[in-house]
């Protein structure tokens, strides 16, 4: 068995902290996937491989790995998204091509260190939430191989729910990133449209597409979120994030379908039953509703003209080489044919009314919580009705990306029958933070096994994320800390907490009288001490508005820390200081606040 199986980004990273070398893990590991499995659809070559790991061990040696959170972290590629030198199929090789440049979102992860192992098997050109429309075969579900992975992204999820790889790439339009998520035991983040690049994607709907995530626990998830949402300019359907708050209420209220249909999958009702409960013990109040507005955008879908994107994509295909398509593809995207101009502004006048009534249904809520499926299928079964069943899957992830929403799909422990049962929290666009911080509260109280492993859910710490060069960091020395009253200001902005550590040992600081709440003054001097502070790294984007909100006599302008770096932090004029209290003895502000309540700094 392999050393590495099952293994998270943390756990990669602890290894690689502890001397282990890229070469002693990642060779078994590639060697280990020569035997047949289609999941994959190519590999990259041991040659280049071992080329890769050669750069990154000399790179590590001279920069060391402090800015290379992902370093020898091995992933997997959807194979509908580009990696220069390598052919991107979308699983129909008539259409195959070698992309001569590489899609932002597998750069953004190079970048960082990342090791691409592979490209993966899909439904094709990621039609379907099954898995089994492929020349390359069905891929069959991780813990039982006659029922259906899901799909579309059906081998991206299988090889982390192996435990191959920690994490992979895939695409969402129609619930490609959660499905095969829920069915495999693994979690599955949908973020919200634009937050991740789709450039160097081929697309399925291109104003819907999304890139997905998977990944073993939440914490990588959002890890990996953190690392490849930005801002593209090569991206026209790319989007600056929308502040808000990053944390989930401490006791949320979140919707529930009022009469969710099972199909006749009894075990699918029984779990969704034991994950309500599970939910209510965590401070959940659960707020049954109906989903009709939103049953109804999802019929927009594929009932609408959303299908003349798909043919888009494949029009020369499909003009010239029909054959070529798998024909329940086919058959689908063809119906585009009959739809006109007019009804594409028909149907989305009409998704913009339901829309809007989806947001209505929002309102008083902190999401919703849903079965990831309504059902569990066999391949057999989805071979003989795979229209039918195929859109079952779907009932509860085709309305999320049409409604401009995000999601996030967990672990939701296994059925009575030992196959996996799964949840999904949606949340309106730029949720993606409050959905996560839930999660992490879900997989803490509801311990499982890593994907189709026996191997138990242990989180260990994350390397820090270094500051990209579309954030700034920040040093907060008072009312912005951690718990403090104005924090929310940092949070609202989506700064991310960096580290505790101090300023040079120059500096003084005060407590301003008559400040509500009460807030300290900060200056550089001659005779000081090292001052606590924080360091939060906020993009780029959003610091004007943050230094719009900093009251006079207070100011942002540069601080030096005490290990030489100079990063922009509070500053105060000195005619504020004027018979202000000095307190820089006390080495920072939560010390001096606890002496004013009679702790013991």
């Amino acid at each position: 068995m392999l050393s590495t199986l099952a293994w998270t980004i943390a756990d990669w990273q602890s290894a690689y902290r502890a001397g282990g070398l890229t070469r002693d893990l990642l060779l078994p590991l590639r060697a280990a996937l020569e035997q047949p499995d289609s999941a994959w659809i190519a590999l990259v070559p041991v040659a280049d491989l071992e080329r890769r790991l050669g750069e990154l061990e000399a790179l590590r040696e001279r920069a060391g790995s402090t800015g290379l959170p992902l370093f020898g972290v091995p992933f997997a590629v959807k194979d509908n998204i580009d990696v220069a030198g390598w052919a991107t199929t979308c699983a129909c090789p008539a259409f195959a091509y070698t992309a001569s440049e590489t899609a932002t979102v597998v750069s953004r992860l190079l970048v960082a260190g990342a090791v691409l192992l592979g490209k993966t098997n899909l439904d094709q050109f990621a039609t379907g939430l099954v898995g089994t429309r492929s020349p390359y075969g069905v891929v069959p579900n991780s813990f039982d191989p006659r029922y259906i992975a899901g799909g579309s992204s059906s081998g991206s999820a299988t090889v982390v729910a192996r435990g191959l790889v920690p994490f992979a790439l895939g695409t969402d339009t129609a619930g490609s990133g959660r499905v095969p998520a829920g069915l495999n035991n693994i979690v599955g983040l949908k973020p919200t449209r634009g937050l991740i690049s789709t450039h160097g994607v081929v697309p399925a709907c291109r104003t819907l597409d999304c890139l997905s995530l998977f990944a073993l626990t939440v914490g990588d998830a959002d890890y990996l979120c953190q690392i490849t949402g930005a801002f593209d300019a090569a991206d026209p359907y790319s989007r600056h994030a929308v502040p808000g708050k990053r944390t989930m209420p401490a006791k949320p209220v979140f919707g529930i379908p009022a009469a969710p249909d099972w199909f006749g999958d009894e075990q699918a009702a029984a779990a969704y039953a034991r994950a309500l409960e599970q939910a209510t013990a965590l401070g959940v109040t659960l707020k049954p509703i109906d989903f009709s507005p939103l049953f109804a955008a999802a019929a927009l879908l594929y009932d609408g003209p959303w299908l003349a994107e798909r043919y888009a994509v494949v029009e020369a295909l499909i003009e010239k080489n029909p054959d070529a398509l798998n024909p329940v593809v086919r058959r689908i995207i063809d119906r585009a044919r009959s739809m006109s101009a007019v009804d594409a502004f028909k149907a989305e006048y009409h998704r913009a009314e339901l829309a809007r009534r989806a947001d209505a249904l929002m309102q008083g809520l902190d999401g919703l919580l849903v079965p990831t499926t309504p059902a569990m299928y066999t391949v057999a079964e989805v071979e003989a009705d795979p229209v039918r069943l195929n859109m079952r899957l779907g009932t509860y992830t085709n309305f999320v990306n049409l409604l401009d929403w995000c999601a996030l799909a967990l672990p939701a422990g296994l059925r009575a029958d030992g196959l996996p049962a799964g949840i999904t929290l949606i949340a309106p666009a730029w949720a993606d933070a409050r959905l996560a911080d839930f999660g992490h509260r879900w997989q803490k109280a509801a311990p499982s096994t890593l994907g189709a492993s026996q191997r138990a859910l242990v989180e260990l710490p994350l390397q820090p994320l270094p500051p990209s060069a579309d954030t700034v960091v920040v040093a907060v020395v008072g009312a912005h800390l951690s718990g403090m009253p104005l924090n929310s200001q940092l949070q609202e902005r989506g700064a991310v907490l960096l580290e505790s550590t101090f300023t040079a040992a120059n500096y003084r600081l005060y407590a301003l009288p008559g400040t509500v709440p009460p807030k300290p003054g900060l200056r550089r001097a001659e005779q000081g001490a090292a001052i606590i502070v924080e360091l939060w790294a906020m993009p780029l984007v959003h610091f004007g508005s943050f230094v719009g909100l900093v009251p006079s006599p207070l100011g942002i302008g540069t601080l030096t820390l005490a290990d030489g770096r100079e990063v922009k932090g509070f500053i105060c004029e000195p005619w504020a200081l004027d018979g202000a209290e000095d307190i820089t003895a006390f080495g920072g502000w939560r010390a001096y606040l606890a002496s004013r309540q009679g702790k013991q700094p």
